[in-house]
């Protein structure tokens, strides 16, 4: 008897999440040496996490199975968020929770709201999960249309997903559009794995909806995407539901050491991310000065790039011919656009003399 027959049906062939090589690959491909490409298709941290955090992973015991309570991460995470500890649970990366919340809510049948372009890995979970995904279209702008997620909601709808800032697109939801969808009682997800890039946030909202959750990353602005680092926050019953549900040692000891050391080194770490932010900003101009290059506003550590019909491709694949890769999607209203992560002043350069050159 075939395998294939075994396994669970909707998993046969279920649409994947479209993940970016590694560097290794990406400079066989463009035919260089690794240290020269330039990698902007990630939304990582271009530069390493301090010597003090790469300390602690080294001093970390391998040897020793981590707390499955978490207690000196949530301590941590509490200092920082302001939140209590009994409010923070921990991931290996926010992808973790975010699967954690389906094991939770949906059942094979159900469906989850997702606005319109945006993270393709709440998507990706529900199909894992057996369940479905409805989309409520954003508007011309990319906002959030609360009227179209209302119209979109049915008897099996369970969880609301809402990126602020919106990846791809860089936008940032408002608390006038985020409290209507609270209220329709659903499950609301506010994934600000972008956060430390615009300090907006929906957190202050948590003691009023138990129904609202929280979701950051440590990839972005502490240089761990290495490592899967993330942590949610919700009400205490939402926090002990996923505790149960989750592998009893999620985090290992290194991304145990690595979140804690970081949280301490914060103040040092948002300078980088006040460089990256400064950075955003030339790069939106240099990409504004380049006929048939439309850059998006944005809040994150990246910006979307829209060109004229057809071009996109043309322009993806000159600039990966030069060890230059960004990121591309099969989002149908992002067919001529693709996102690039804002790293150096080197890299930026380097692109921005390539995108004038191929145009």
């Amino acid at each position: 008897m075939s395998v294939r027959k075994l396994i669970r049906q909707h998993l046969v062939s279920v649409q994947t999440y479209d993940p970016v090589d590694p560097p290794e690959l990406l400079a066989q491909r463009a035919g260089i040496p690794e240290d020269q490409i330039v990698k902007l298709n990630g939304n990582e941290n271009p530069k390493p996490p301090p010597e003090s955090v790469r300390e602690a992973v080294a001093s970390a015991p391998f040897n020793l199975y981590p707390d499955p309570l978490q207690r000196r991460v949530r301590s941590a995470l509490a200092e920082y968020t302001g939140l209590g500890e009994d409010n923070i649970i921990a991931g290996a990366g926010s992808d973790e929770l975010i699967d954690l919340l389906f094991r939770l809510f949906i059942s094979p049948g159900d469906n989850i709201l997702d606005c319109d372009p945006t993270f393709a890995m709440y998507g990706f979970c529900a199909r894992v999960a057996g369940g479905t995904v409805r989309l409520a279209q954003r508007d011309e702008l990319f906002d959030i249309d609360v009227d179209a997620v209302r119209e979109a909601i049915d008897e099996r709808t369970k969880i609301i997903f809402v990126s602020s800032p919106n990846n791809p697109t860089g936008n940032l939801a408002t608390t006038e559009q985020v409290v209507p969808l609270l209220e329709t009682g659903l499950i609301v997800v506010v994934d600000e794995a972008y956060f430390e890039f615009c300090n907006a946030t929906a957190t202050a909202m948590i003691p009023d909806y138990d129904n609202l959750v929280v979701l950051r990353s440590m990839s972005k602005w502490g240089g761990l995407a290495g490592l899967r680092v993330g942590y949610g926050m919700m009400s205490r019953e939402l926090v002990q539901h996923v505790i149960d549900v989750k592998s009893p040692y999620n985090l290992s000891v290194t991304s145990e050491a690595a979140l804690v050391a970081s949280l301490k080194e914060a103040p040092r770490l948002m300078k980088e991310v006040q460089r990256i932010v400064e950075e955003r900003g030339r790069m939106f101009d240099l990409l504004s000065t380049i006929p048939g290059v439309t850059p998006w506003p944005s809040a994150g550590n990246f910006i979307l790039c829209q060109f004229e019909p057809g071009q996109a491709a043309e322009v993806y694949d000159g600039l990966a011919q030069r060890g230059i890769f960004v990121r591309k999607f099969g989002s149908k209203r992002l067919q001529d656009h693709f996102r690039v992560s804002v790293g150096t002043s080197d890299q930026t350069d380097r692109l921005i003399d390539a995108l004038k050159e191929i145009a």
